[in-house]
C-alpha cells in the first residue's frame, strides 16, 4: 500500500479514535487477569458473572478469553508467584554469594502474608490445594522450573553445598515451601515463616 496522497487525510482508524478519546478501549483477556488479580489481592472472591460485569462483557466472551474459574485462579496465583520471585531474584543478584535460600524463603513469606491468599485458603481450602499443589493445574510443575532456576544460579557460581541430589532438590524445596504455607489446612497451625526459613536454609547451607 503506498503513501498518502499530498493533503489527502489518513483513514482513522480505531487505534486514533480511542487514543483521541472519541471510542472507549475495548476489554481483553489481559484487562480480564489484571482486574481477577486485583479483585484477588484485595482479598475478594473472584466471581466470574461479577468480573464479566466489571469488564462489559459477556460470560461467554470472557471464559472464551481465561477458560475456567479455576483456570484463571490458577494463572491469577502464578503470576503473582512469578513477579514475587522475579523481584526477589532482582533484589539478590547472583554472584557474591548464595541466594537460593533468600529467595525461596522470601517467596514462601510473601506467599504467608498475601491477604488473597490468606482469604483463598481460608474460603476454599480445598480448591486451593488441589490447584496449588497436584496436577489439576501447571502451578506446581511451573514453581518447581522457577525454583530450579534460582538453585542453578547459585551452582554456577559455586555455592551450592546442598547434600539434595541435584535433580530432586527444587521439588523438594517447593514441598517445603507448600508445607508452610498452607499449614492451616494440613495441621490447623499457623503458617509459619521462621520455621520455613530453617528448613530452607538447611537444605541449602551456606558456606
Amino acid at each position: 500500500m503506498g503513501p498518502s496522497a499530498p493533503g489527502q487525510m489518513a483513514a482513522e482508524t480505531p487505534l486514533r479514535r480511542q487514543l483521541a478519546g472519541a471510542e472507549p478501549a475495548r476489554p481483553t483477556a489481559l484487562d480480564a487477569l489484571r482486574e481477577a488479580q486485583r479483585t484477588f489481592q484485595a482479598g475478594r472472591r473472584v466471581d466470574m458473572q461479577g468480573l464479566a460485569r466489571k469488564l462489559g462483557v459477556d460470560r461467554a466472551t470472557l471464559y472464551r478469553w481465561v477458560g475456567t474459574r479455576e483456570e484463571l485462579l490458577a494463572e491469577v496465583l502464578w503470576n503473582l508467584m512469578a513477579t514475587t520471585v522475579q523481584r526477589l531474584r532482582e533484589a539478590s543478584p547472583p554472584g557474591a554469594r548464595p541466594v537460593a535460600a533468600d529467595i525461596v524463603t522470601g517467596a514462601a513469606r510473601a506467599a504467608m502474608s498475601n491477604l488473597g491468599m490468606q482469604r483463598f485458603l481460608e474460603r476454599e481450602g480445598d480448591l486451593a490445594l488441589r490447584l496449588l499443589t497436584t496436577k489439576a493445574s501447571e502451578f506446581q510443575q511451573r514453581l518447581i522450573q522457577l525454583i530450579a532456576g534460582v538453585v542453578d544460579d547459585d551452582r554456577r557460581h559455586g555455592h551450592l553445598h546442598s547434600s539434595v541430589p541435584a535433580a530432586d532438590l527444587p521439588y523438594v524445596l517447593v514441598r517445603i515451601m507448600e508445607s508452610y504455607v498452607y499449614l492451616s489446612l494440613i495441621t490447623g497451625d499457623e503458617p509459619d515463616a521462621a520455621r520455613a526459613a530453617s528448613v530452607i536454609h538447611a537444605l541449602l547451607p551456606a558456606r
